[in-house]
């Protein structure tokens, strides 16, 4: 192991002063000397502990609301000097620089004040300067200074003392260290978004400290990581762990469902609805769900905007699935589902709430605005001598939120708010159509009176022509082809009616 040294002296500036009292008292049962300010100073005071100000240190006073504390060269030379470096050792002695062994800092909440919606003032005066400050100095100089950055390190730092006893080598210092550029590099970050919220500077920067390690990747030969904080949005009441592939599902389904008000079942498999039925009774929804493509369902992710009840849970346990996802679960549902215990059970707390997405592609990433845009049967206008009914308009709705979700290219075929199928992913449009339409007849729907939705406008009337012969009688599509009018001339051609939205709603 490397240079071990004695914790003797140690500076303490910290906002959140939880589980900081043990600490303290194992400090200065070590003998270890404590310097700090403002509430810290107190909180320290009020544990019976000897407590050195700093403004005794610098001889200078907290200034400027409290702004101004540590930024002095007694405190920065404390923790910055090289106690290996004979030149430092003596600068050290002629300006009576104390040594300064360790330092905890924990800074001010910059994110939470944002979050909070507090106004613009106080989010500025959440940007710590002097923490930030201490947490790099004490960091750069890890071969002398121990750094406590964050409340989260507050335990590990317990645990040390506990068991050497003020000691520490060089190895631990820079596992902290690292912590330390953690934290810094992280709240840098959240300060920049903030100021860059209108993207003044085309620049990209997130950061995520929380994080988890996969299985394994898309396939086993690959490593898998999921950077974020997964336990903000579920409680997960049961299962193996999650996997890449189940991630992936389980936000394509969060997105999807998030379209829908009324009690809605959907089932997907690689990221695409298979089922998906809305219905005031829940059982009815997912028995709806599920016959729209039952072979496909297995080993799916199933989602619900409803608690799942008793009878609907007595169904589901039927299925073999990978992932259920719900607002809620009665109690004895819960109790039922959980008695397979592979099966992830997830409560989802919050809906999402990011505008933005982004994805790693060629040796970057590329970034856009999140597709919001959930057309209604007021946003549609109807192009052809035909008018739908309110029935038609409603089902044209429902099945274009499916579509806005589904893989380029796709078609959505629809009725009485179920997904009757879909054709996804293909290279052709023609395709995407041919694809739903033998999957409907295959599970045993009949199209007459279906709707049917595109992601995209017709360059040719084409997919009209085969969508009338097969007794689709409604059509929603964006539109804004050079070729629109032969689509439309087919539909009328068809006595169908068709409406546009403007809106394209591709997917890769």
């Amino acid at each position: 192991m490397g240079s071990t040294k004695k914790i003797k002296s140690a500076l303490i500036s910290v906002y959140h002063k939880d589980n900081l009292d043990d600490i303290v008292k194992k400090l200065h049962d070590l003998q270890v000397k404590i310097y700090s300010t403002g509430g810290t100073k107190s909180f320290i005071e009020g544990l019976g502990v000897p407590v050195t100000s700093v403004e005794s240190l610098t001889e200078y006073p907290s200034i400027f609301g409290g702004r101004v504390k540590t930024l002095h060269p007694k405190v920065f030379g404390g923790i910055l000097y090289r106690r290996d470096e004979a030149k430092d050792r003596e600068e050290a002695a002629k300006y009576a620089v104390p040594d300064i062994d360790l330092v905890i800092v924990d800074l001010y909440p910059f994110e939470a004040t944002v979050t909070s919606g507090a106004p613009d003032a106080d989010i500025i005066e959440k940007i710590d300067i002097g923490g930030i400050s201490l947490i790099r100095a004490a960091a750069k100089n890890y071969k002398d200074v121990l750094i406590v950055p964050s409340k989260r390190e507050y335990a590990p730092l317990q645990t040390l003392l506990d068991e050497k006893n003020g000691e520490t080598n060089v190895e631990d210092r820079r596992k902290f260290a690292t912590a330390a550029f953690n934290v810094s590099s992280h709240y840098d970050t959240a300060i920049f978004n903030y100021f860059n919220r209108e993207q003044n500077e085309t620049v990209f920067k997130q950061s995520f400290t929380e994080g988890m390690t996969l299985r394994y990747g898309e396939n086993p030969h690959q490593k898998g990581f999921f950077f974020g904080d997964f336990d903000a949005l579920f409680d997960k009441l049961n299962g193996k762990e999650v996997s890449y592939n189940n991630l992936l599902d389980i936000d394509a389904a969060v997105n999807l469902i998030a379209d829908f008000d009324e009690p809605t079942f959907a089932i997907l498999k690689h990221n695409n609805a298979c089922g998906l039925a809305t219905d005031s009774s829940l059982l009815k929804a997912w028995e709806k769900a599920l016959a729209g493509d039952p072979v496909s369902a297995f080993g799916g992710v199933l989602i619900s905007n409803r608690e799942i009840d008793v009878a609907t849970a007595t169904e589901i346990d039927k299925l073999f699935y990978e992932v259920l996802i719900a607002p809620s679960f009665a109690p004895a549902a819960a109790a039922l589902l959980q008695t397979k215990k592979n099966r992830i059970l997830l409560r989802q707390k919050t809906v999402l709430t990011e505008e933005q997405q982004y994805r790693s592609v060629l040796n970057g990433l590329i970034y856009q605005d999140k597709d919001l845009s959930t057309e209604k049967p007021t946003d549609m206008t109807p192009v052809t001598a035909v008018a739908p009914t309110s029935e038609q308009l409603n089902d044209l709705a429902f099945a274009n939120k499916i579509v806005k979700h589904s893989k380029s290219n796709t078609i959505v075929l629809a009725k009485d708010k179920q997904l009757l199928a879909s054709g996804v992913g293909q290279t052709s449009r023609v395709d995407a159509l041919k694809q739903a339409i033998d999957k409907a007849h295959s599970f045993g729907f009949d199209l007459n009176g279906a709707v049917m939705a595109s992601d995209a406008f017709f360059p040719f009337p084409d997919c009209v022509e085969i969508a009338g012969k097969a007794g689709i009688k409604a059509i929603v599509q964006p539109g804004g082809s050079i070729k629109d009018k032969d689509s439309i001339d087919k539909a009328n051609e068809l006595s169908l009616t068709m409406v546009t939205t403007g809106i394209r709603h591709f997917k890769h």
